[in-house]
């Protein structure tokens, strides 16, 4: 069973800077495009294919790539869940990238890429909750869960039960989403450098 102190100290925000943020954001920067807009849809999925494929590949699955049909499909899942309230539909997104505006292309992939950093970071913090909350003791889990949460104060309270840690001590999954919500609202994990 780990510590609290444990805990905490994988999840420092230094540690999830190196060992997540720093990769994601360096192969977002190391990306080239030669233009900030697109021609047509064609274009524009190849594009967003290719982005994905080539993030995914380089700090996900560190060298096994996906089908660019495959990679087109996860990208434009991404950009039609974040844009969703703002332009509607795939088709918004991609005329932001035709026309140049809202940051065109550029901000396109931005996106793509915040969103597959952030995903790696809920999984390294779930495995960092595997390894350390793994005790048989109930009481034990419950202990720790509830010691994390009370350590995170507010910032995860206003999502989460916080007088009910035995909720959250088998099945962590509401309590990561809402501390990976939490450090995306305070912490410069997401935020390039």
């Amino acid at each position: 069973m780990g510590s609290l102190i444990s805990i905490l100290n994988k999840l420092d925000e230094r540690s999830i800077a190196k060992n997540i943020g720093i990769p994601h954001d360096e192969a977002r920067m190391n990306y080239q495009l030669s233009s900030n807009t697109v021609s047509d849809i064609d274009e524009f999925r190849e594009i967003i294919g290719d982005y994905y494929n080539y993030h995914f590949t380089t700090c996900v699955s560190h060298g096994g790539t996906l089908t660019s049909i495959e990679a087109q499909g996860r990208a434009k899942e991404i950009l039609e869940n974040i844009d969703r309230n703002r332009v509607g539909n795939f088709v918004g997104v991609y005329n932001d990238a035709n026309e140049g505006t809202n940051g065109g292309l550029r901000t396109i992939l931005d996106r793509i890429s915040n969103q597959l950093k952030a995903e790696s970071i809920e999984r390294y913090i779930r495995g960092v909750f595997d390894d350390e909350v793994k005790s048989n003791s109930w009481d034990d889990k419950v202990e720790i869960i509830k010691q994390f949460m009370s350590h995170c104060g507010p910032d995860i309270s206003q999502s989460l039960d916080v007088s009910k840690p035995e909720r959250y001590a088998s099945n962590y999954n509401d309590l990561i989403r809402a501390y990976v919500e939490s450090l995306r609202k305070t912490s410069s994990i997401f935020r390039r450098f």
